[in-house]
């Protein structure tokens, strides 16, 4: 018999809301402290970190994106996608933390010590719980930046890319002027594709990494890598793609598009639970030593506490942002 989402599935003292490095490290501290916490995600352990490129190396060192004083080790200076999965699999079984995977929150309703947590599981059944205190780390790589053209909702449109292999032999543009495109399109053109990269800036993003932008400005000189600067996507069909250009519009022949336009924290989500947002930066008011937000008994951790300027905030200092959570709702329901 499946629970109504009108009954109480189960009792907690903290429900963390994700289950990224930031929302593990929460739960971490929590338990440290003597706090019991049940971590809930809409998809897997470290779901963003699942979605990246499956031969990413991160451009930080392992001690970096450690929590919990957990060592990480790595084969090389700097660990990789598949290393970070592992690390991060072993901290929850270190801790033997509860994390509820595939199973989102829908809805935060009542008040401080009094909350109620709608949520869907994977199976669709609805489930509600009671909890003290919340901790939002939804971070922002499961919403895409939206070009917001014709023909972007068709299959071979991707905001998300894994690997070259599949895009051997076709025609491929890539939307975006910074690191993950200039990636993206060395990849794909290595692998054999036909590379098109299209950007609204006139140069290429100074932020690229320095050993990839030399790369990736070569291509381009090259002619191995076609560059159309100051352009954008007006139509998308299934053998085409249609750009504006400083000199017009150009129809040229596509197979694939990669949409590397960049990622938005769930902001819809923080407004629905309320969550009040700065109006020009989108920022979470938040109280600056504790990360409390305006609703009382509901933290913000990691990126989203930046709002739009998620290049602020990455794993290497998000996840310190658990033990300052940690430390006051631990005084506070000791208190009680």
């Amino acid at each position: 018999m499946s629970t109504s989402a009108s009954q109480t599935h189960e009792s907690l003292e903290v429900a963390v809301i994700g289950a990224g490095p930031t929302g593990l490290s929460c739960a971490i501290e929590l338990k440290r402290r003597g706090v019991g916490a049940v971590v809930f995600d809409k998809g897997c352990v470290v779901n963003s970190l699942y979605h990246y490129p499956t031969h990413m190396t991160f451009f930080t060192t392992p001690e970096l994106l450690e929590i919990g004083d957990l060592p990480m080790t790595a084969v090389r200076e700097k660990p990789t996608r598949a290393e970070a999965l592992k690390y991060y699999r072993r901290a929850a079984e270190h801790y033997k933390l509860d994390i509820r995977q595939y199973e989102r929150v829908d809805d935060v309703q009542g008040a401080d010590s009094e909350f109620s947590i709608l949520t869907t599981d994977r199976t669709t059944e609805s489930r509600r719980y009671r909890a003290r205190k919340i901790i939002i780390a939804t971070g922002y790589y499961d919403i895409p930046v939206m070009m917001n053209v014709p023909g972007e909702d068709l299959p071979k449109v991707l905001h998300y890319y894994t690997e070259p292999h599949p895009f051997y032999n076709c025609d491929v543009a890539i939307i975006g002027s910074k690191n993950s495109a200039a990636i993206t399109a060395l990849e794909v053109y290595r692998a054999g594709g036909r590379v098109t990269l299209i950007y609204r800036s006139a140069e290429l993003s100074s932020r690229i990494k320095y050993w990839i932008l030399p790369d990736i400005e070569n291509r381009i000189k090259n002619n191995e890598i076609e560059a159309y600067p100051e352009s954008s996507v007006l139509q998308i069909t299934q053998d085409s793609i249609r750009i504006a250009t400083p000199a017009g519009e150009e129809t040229l022949k596509n197979d694939f598009v990669l949409a590397m336009t960049g990622y938005s924290p769930d902001l819809e989500f923080l407004k629905r639970v309320g969550i009040t947002l700065e109006t020009e930066t989108l920022k979470p008011r938040t109280n600056a030593a504790t990360l409390e937000s305006e609703r009382p008994g509901i933290y913000l951790a990691g990126v989203i506490v930046a709002g739009m300027h998620t290049s602020e905030i990455f794993i290497e200092n998000g996840r310190f942002h658990g033990i300052a959570i940690a430390d006051d709702i631990a005084g506070r329901l000791h208190q009680t």
